[in-house]
């Protein structure tokens, strides 16, 4: 088992006094992730430039249900941006595994959003296919980068090309002021207070663009992995969660998506945009804890 450390806190506004900042060592390099309640295992996975601050919302309601592991994973959020990691959804998903294998747990529920969606899918498969002594028993899906999606099959292809990673460059690390504007744009609704201002926190430490640009680096192989992998994962209980005015995963993938998952629900939010965790995140909540208390599956 490798080390933690452990501290009770609250890391930023909206956090219970129940929520624990730890750390995990992976070969030398620092993972850090949060953790809330008791129960069945459930983690949570963050989208790119996401990190656990995500969940602010999500951790405290599902305390009461689960054992909430939200991890910064390597490269986000702050963790350390160690050289060298493998980035591609399939090595990130294996990482994801290791981690959870590090906490010594066996059976877990997974929800993965964005980015992380995708890298759910795989990690998903990785368990199916008996390459680990991991269970997984349900998995929750929400706005996933995905095969399906035109907006997604363009753009951050063309930022993980020579022109694109040299424009993000100039941009993003020369003017990162511009980033709240862009972040903003993921919100149809209302921008919740503080969220600016706790995902623009990691850009103290050096190195968030440079990692970002190593995940789009391989974004167009990682998708015709993800969508070969597809037909692996029927036998799921999924949850699909959109919102309806989605500007970055659209929602009109969802159906094509869905066919590969035939034990699963789509919920889809009106009025809302990429992050309906934490634009209606009671409504979100509410379906999650339905979804994750409604079948008991054996642990």
């Amino acid at each position: 088992m490798a080390a933690e450390r452990e501290v009770s806190t609250a890391p930023f506004p909206g956090y219970s006094a129940g929520v624990e900042e730890c750390w995990m060592d992976f070969d030398g390099a620092r993972m850090r992730y949060l953790r809330a309640g008791s129960g069945p295992a459930l983690i949570l996975l963050h989208g790119l430039m996401g990190y656990s601050f995500s969940w602010r919302y999500t951790m405290p309601a599902l305390a009461p249900y689960a054992a909430v592991y939200a991890p910064d994973m390597m490269g986000a959020g702050f963790s350390d941006r160690a050289a060298g990691i493998d980035h591609s959804m399939r090595g990130a998903a294996k990482r994801l595994l290791q981690f959870v294998e590090r906490l010594g747990i066996a059976s877990f529920d997974l929800l993965g959003t964005s980015h992380g969606g995708a890298m759910s899918m795989m990690a998903a498969a990785e368990c199916l296919s008996g390459n680990t002594g991991l269970r997984l028993r349900r998995l929750v899906l929400v706005a996933p980068v995905n095969p399906y999606s035109a907006h997604g099959r363009w753009l951050a292809p063309f930022f993980g090309s020579r022109f694109g990673a040299a424009l993000h460059r100039l941009t993003a690390t020369r003017m990162s002021f511009l980033y709240p504007y862009f972040h903003a744009r993921l919100y149809a609704a209302a921008i919740p207070p503080g969220a600016l201002a706790g995902y623009v926190a990691p850009l103290a430490k050096p190195g968030l663009f440079e990692h970002a640009l190593s995940i789009v680096s391989t974004w167009k192989k990682d998708l015709r992995e993800l969508e070969a992998t597809l037909p692996q994962l029927g036998s799921i209980p999924t949850l699909l969660v959109w919102g309806d005015k989605d500007p970055a995963v659209f929602v009109s993938s969802a159906a094509r998506l869905q066919k590969y998952f035939p034990n699963s629900e789509l919920i889809v939010f009106p009025g809302i945009g990429h992050l309906a965790y934490e634009e209606c995140p009671e409504e979100f909540n509410r379906v999650l804890i339905e979804f994750l208390t409604r079948e008991k599956v054996p642990a």
